[in-house]
């Protein structure tokens, strides 16, 4: 995590100040259980509580565990600090990786929202932008060639449905990892009842672990991971797709160039497409996370650390960055500044070539083979590419054409229309009746 590339909010759930609050509110929680069954006094469940209000002194721990070589031990020595003597019944029963892993889990529920929130706010300038240029007539690209016209707002369309994909993913991520293990050593309850670790799940907005050994199992953490390196891999082939249409050949559309934006330190003309860019770095950033996720699913028997410091790095890393992607993308979608003329340019270039197919297919109609078609049509069309010649004359000049199809025939498959005849259908298959 660094400031360029984080935003707030996010950044404040990885903070050690909400880390140590996450931790007492479990511990709270967990001695008001342990209060309600009678384990503990009911006095001690209060004092603990007492400390609700405190800021609890991130140099302190730190200092404690420089010691103790311990973290949860040195939160619960600065905790007994607070509480006083009542303290001795804080953490009844319960081992390091019930605070730990159920903090994580809440930490990465709270930043799946916040990702979720992001997910809303680009679908929402998707849709927007996609409607704008429904009817923008484009060419679209096969290996980054002419192939067939399309629209503008089919590209935005098909982005939109990507992400939408992506957020139900997340959603469903979200829930698989909002679990919660309060269930002591080696996860059997030994010395901690069930409703302890039912309690807590439920403050806290979770549900219990149904088998936790002494960990909650990484398998759900790794497809949460993974969910996040999708949904960057669907930012960067949108943002890849900006930064062709950008190209200077190309100019289809651009970023949103700010007044007294510089492109070039030497070159005063250039414009580039910065953000996008920058925009597939970071989704790399994301989904280097999503092996190391992987490999911390296989733990050593009931529970190892190996997990612990990969944990550290890839949940602030990976969320702060995504978090900040995502809201970076939607500021170029909805300010993206795009070019129909160009458009319209760009698909003449090649003086009708994109109608190749609806010849061939009118040529099949007449009874000419597909393979004698696909030969006829394809020689008038290296004349287009090698020559500059005009693919409409040059069919209309071909015998072999004109024993199939009159000029009038031939002329009616050059209709733009053609293409986009079925964009409403398309657009309501992705967004609905709306």
């Amino acid at each position: 995590m660094i400031p360029r590339y984080s935003r707030p909010e996010m950044v404040a759930i990885w903070s050690p100040e909400t880390k140590f609050r996450i931790w007492f509110e479990i511990e709270a929680h967990a001695a008001d259980a342990q209060a309600a069954l009678g384990v503990i006094p009911k006095s001690a469940a209060e004092a603990v509580w007492k400390a609700r209000d405190v800021e609890f002194d991130v140099g302190r721990i730190d200092a404690i565990e420089a010691v103790t070589r311990h973290d949860v031990i040195a939160f619960l020595t600065h905790l007994a600090e607070i509480v006083g003597e009542e303290a001795r019944f804080v953490h009844q029963g319960m081992t390091s990786s019930d605070v730990l892993d159920t903090c994580l889990n809440v930490q990465l529920t709270r930043a799946a929202d916040i990702l979720l929130a992001d997910l809303d706010a680009l679908l929402a300038a998707l849709k927007r932008r996609a409607f704008e240029h429904r009817d923008t007539v484009t060419i679209g690209r096969s290996h980054g060639i002419h192939a067939e016209p399309t629209t503008f707002g089919l590209k935005l369309a098909q982005a939109y449905a990507e992400f939408d994909r992506g957020r139900q993913r997340l959603v469903a991520a979200r829930a698989e990892v909002a679990t919660c293990a309060i269930s002591g050593a080696v996860g059997t309850f030994a010395n901690i009842d069930p409703a302890v670790e039912a309690h807590v799940a439920e403050m806290l907005g979770l549900r219990p672990e149904p088998v936790s050994t002494q960990v909650i199992p990484r398998d759900r953490h790794a497809v949460f991971f993974a969910t996040l390196g999708v949904i960057a891999s669907s930012m960067e082939r949108l943002a890849t797709e900006i930064r062709h249409l950008q190209r200077t050949e190309v100019l289809e559309a651009e970023e949103y160039f700010a007044p007294g934006q510089k492109g070039s330190s030497a070159m005063p003309h250039k414009r580039n497409p910065v953000l996008t860019e920058n925009l597939t770095g970071l989704a790399r950033l994301v989904r280097m996370a999503v092996v190391p996720a992987m490999e911390n699913v296989a733990l050593w028997h009931e529970r190892d650390i190996s997990h612990s410091s990969v944990e550290r790095m890839i949940g602030p890393d990976a969320t702060v960055t995504l978090d900040f992607a995502l809201a970076r993308l939607t500021g170029v979608v909805e300010k993206l500044v795009v070019y129909p003329t160009n458009m319209m340019r760009n698909m003449n270039k090649f003086r009708g070539l994109v109608h190749s197919q609806r010849v061939l297919l009118a040529l099949t109609q007449k009874g000419v083979s597909r393979e004698a078609a696909y030969a006829i049509v394809q020689r008038n069309a290296m004349k287009v590419w090698e020559q500059g010649a005009d693919f409409l004359e040059e069919l209309k000049a071909d015998p072999e054409v004109g024993a199939a199809l009159s000029p009038e025939e031939i002329e009616a498959n050059f209709d733009l229309g053609f293409h986009t005849r079925h964009v409403d259908r398309i657009f309501r298959r992705v967004f609905g009746e709306s």
